[in-house]
């Protein structure tokens, strides 16, 4: 079962620490990170800056760089080419060797967050068991299996509160004013009032966090993401 998982990764432990430590506000993003045997990897990164030069010497004088070139400039960021050491190489080799793919890998503050896709769910954690085997951290903030992410699975919910909210909407629940209150709509469902109630502000939550995830995660990297999977 095809599997997407959102990690984090100290930089120590993959690539730039010291030029995340000497740029702090700048965010790079490399470019489809993949491997290509264990001698290759994708050499572009996005980095949002005002000042190129700056961030383009940070990069050069981090050790896991061989070399880096900027390529251009555009509405405050800067695409850069660059070589990579060995240090990062082994790291994606190791998620490469369980045929995954890492789809988006983010830095900043002296972590990154990964998005890697699987083929299979039970790839995941043979890649954490290698992982923890060369001594990386790599640890999983949010994994969605793809035959969740039906129209209620990619927002977090369970199915039951999904058809909760649609049936809340469509009969007026959420119209100002309202033409149908909750204990219309638990007699509809036939649970109690207050059955309904913590459904429906369970459902809320998880919507709410899930749609405001990553940009809360930009703001205060200590929120961890609260995907619940509630039983009702």
């Amino acid at each position: 079962m095809s599997t997407i998982v959102e990690a984090t990764v100290p930089a120590d432990q993959f690539a730039l620490p010291e030029a995340l430590s000497r740029v702090p506000t700048t965010e790079i993003r490399m470019v489809r990170l993949v491997a290509h045997g264990s001698e290759y990897v994708m050499p572009f990164v996005w980095a949002g800056c005002d000042d190129a030069d700056r961030v383009r010497d940070a990069l050069a004088d981090d050790p896991t760089t061989e070399s880096v070139t900027l390529l251009s400039e555009f509405d405050g960021e800067a695409l850069f080419r660059v070589d990579w050491s060995a240090k990062v190489r082994v790291f994606v080799s190791i998620v490469a060797e369980e045929d995954a793919t890492i789809l988006d890998a983010c830095g900043r503050d002296g972590t990154w967050h990964l998005q890697v896709f699987f083929p299979d769910h039970e790839l995941v954690s043979a890649t954490r068991e290698f992982c923890e085997d060369f001594g990386i951290d790599l640890e999983l903030e949010r994994v969605n299996r793809l035959s969740e992410a039906s129209e209620y699975g990619h927002l977090g919910l369970t199915e039951r509160q999904y058809e909760t909210l649609v049936d809340a909407y469509e009969a007026g629940y959420y119209e100002v004013p309202r033409t149908v209150n909750q204990e219309e709509l638990a007699e509809h469902f036939d649970v109690s009032h207050q059955a309904l109630s913590e459904r429906l502000r369970r459902a809320h939550e998880t919507v709410i966090t899930n749609a405001l995830y990553h940009k809360i995660h930009r703001r205060d990297h200590d929120v961890s993401p609260r995907i619940r999977h509630e039983a009702d």
